[in-house]
């Protein structure tokens, strides 16, 4: 299995509607940067990943879960950019901050902060065990 992190303005699409979404998902399409593109189409059936709000608040706020795996977005008219189907797993019920993830010298490698404008990126292991016991807390 692998971990990405996927961003989102809450204002747009919310950990709350994704939730509301239940186990059929709902499309992350959208995505018009090739590097966030190849990584979703990197993404296979089953992988985790971090649903990070965006602009307001710029927290991680829960869990999605890949149930299907990329195919053409529909609201791309150039056909050049894909979608991935994702399905809400869990909300944490302490989101963590962007802030608290700079501040912590094991997580300064991630494409989080070297590339804040990347909106599809992966996570490693041992990345992602320390955010997500950030969020349990």
């Amino acid at each position: 299995m692998n971990y990405w992190l996927v961003k989102s303005e809450p204002n747009v699409w919310s950990i709350d509607q994704q939730k509301k979404a239940g186990a059929k998902g709902a499309p992350w399409d959208g995505v018009r940067n090739y590097q966030a593109a190849k990584n979703l189409k990197s993404m296979k059936f089953g992988d985790l990943c971090f649903f990070y709000h965006s602009n307001i608040g710029k927290e991680i706020v829960g869990v999605v879960k890949v149930i299907k795996e990329f195919y053409s977005d529909k609201t791309d008219i150039t056909k050049r950019f894909v979608a991935v189907t994702v399905k809400f797993e869990k909300k944490y019920l302490k989101p963590v901050k962007l802030e608290e993830i700079k501040k912590n010298k094991e997580l300064s490698h991630l494409a989080l902060i070297k590339q804040s404008r990347l909106s599809v990126m992966p996570i490693d292991d041992k990345s992602w065990k320390i955010i997500d016991n950030m969020g349990k807390v």
